[in-house]
């Protein structure tokens, strides 16, 4: 008797068996060897969300799939011989076949009235591991009318539903074309609701959501200039968990991109906010005040902060490369603002410090490393 190893045993980037699966912080598992490949190569987003990740992505050992694989492994014969391209693009189409029927019959009881709670779950689980990989089922669930289904489920004030749903939006948001379509639905009137009074599992992933949303640009208009949007990230921001405070960073760094934004972020008060953030070791925090930077209320507002030239300081002799050139940015700019900055920054040595780096293999590092040097000895 013939067997065949499921799919999800398969590295999303080689298509091989996983022999040392490991989780990226995305959440999803890749082979180490072809992960740690995509991260040498410096790309620094997820292969499969395009969410951005940290500048040294951790890779978390899946032991339980690991020994999933091994036992099944172990009772299938037909794993002993490579499959032919021709057999594996032949269990591709069946498996795409069977998957378009499943998804079918998923959203039909999504949106059905006569559905119990119960069975929306299920539905909304399932789905929730379809569209993680395949993209003519995201598209599937978003024509078939099934999104506004999705928010009633956000809604509903079941904290399993929404936790389930939630991920099923993020899902979706991964097709460009969903995006603007998503936000168009009131998806943003939902996320609020749940960054302000959701579980924390429910926070993290609405924040991620926004991220995900904010890739297009009239998105971040929009959610930006949506009541309570960013002081919503920056109340989770202050008071979330770590995973809370990741994701809230990061969804207020791809809002920050759009320059109207700055100005709305620092008017929440974030800035002390993002400094205490990036003194714990939030590296993202550190991100963020480089973007706020470039505006004069984010200048004012640092410049208030104490303590926030040895906080970036801190990062320059401790931090990631990202780090390193986002503290020399700010510093620099900061030191055009104010004289009283640059006598500290002097203080604290930095101009040996940036001595130091301008032999850093990173082109950014050394430029943001000579313009900072220039600034503090008066060299135009």
């Amino acid at each position: 008797m013939a067997f065949e190893l499921p799919n999800d045993f398969r590295c999303p980037i080689s298509l091989e068996i996983m022999s040392d699966p490991v989780i990226l912080q995305s959440g999803h598992t890749f082979d180490r060897v072809s992960i740690q490949r995509w991260i040498d190569s410096g790309n620094r987003t997820c292969p499969i969300t395009k969410l951005p990740l940290s500048e040294n992505p951790s890779l978390i050992p899946n032991h339980a799939l690991r020994s999933l694989i091994s036992n099944f492994a172990h009772v299938s014969p037909k794993e002993s011989r490579p499959r032919t391209q021709q057999e594996h693009s032949q269990s591709q189409s069946q498996s795409q076949s069977q998957s378009q029927s499943q998804s079918q019959a998923l959203i039909s009881t999504l949106i059905s009235r006569s559905s119990t709670n119960a069975s929306r779950l299920e539905s909304l689980t399932r789905l929730v591991r379809l569209t993680k990989r395949d993209s003519s089922i995201r598209r599937k669930v978003t024509e078939s009318g099934a999104v506004r289904a999705v928010l009633d489920c956000v809604d509903s004030g079941n904290q399993v539903l929404q936790e389930k749903s939630l991920s099923l939006l993020l899902n979706l948001s991964l097709e460009d074309d969903n995006k603007v379509g998503l936000v168009a639905d009131g998806v943003v009137r939902r996320i609020v609701a749940v960054l302000r009074v959701g579980s924390p599992d429910c926070k993290a992933v609405a924040a991620t959501l926004l991220t995900s949303l904010a890739v297009v640009e009239v998105n971040k208009a929009t959610i930006g200039s949506y009541p309570d949007a960013i002081s919503a990230l920056v109340s989770l921001l202050r008071e979330g968990n770590d995973r809370e405070r990741k994701e809230s960073a990061t969804a207020l760094y791809a809002l920050c991109s759009f320059p109207d934004n700055r100005k709305r972020v620092v008017d929440c008060g974030s800035v002390a906010i993002l400094v205490e953030a990036a003194d714990s070791g939030l590296e993202r925090a550190v991100e963020v005040l480089g973007l706020l930077v470039k505006c004069r209320g984010g200048r004012e507002e640092m410049s208030k902060v104490s303590g926030f030239v040895e906080v970036l300081v801190n990062v320059l002799r401790n931090g990631s490369l990202k780090g390193i050139q986002y503290s020399l940015f700010i510093l620099n700019c900061l030191c055009c603002f104010s004289r009283e900055i640059v006598d500290e920054v002097k203080r604290e040595g930095v101009v040996d410090l940036c001595f130091s780096l301008e032999d850093y293999e990173s082109e950014k590092i050394r430029r943001n490393a000579t313009n900072l040097v220039h600034t503090l000895l008066g060299v135009q």
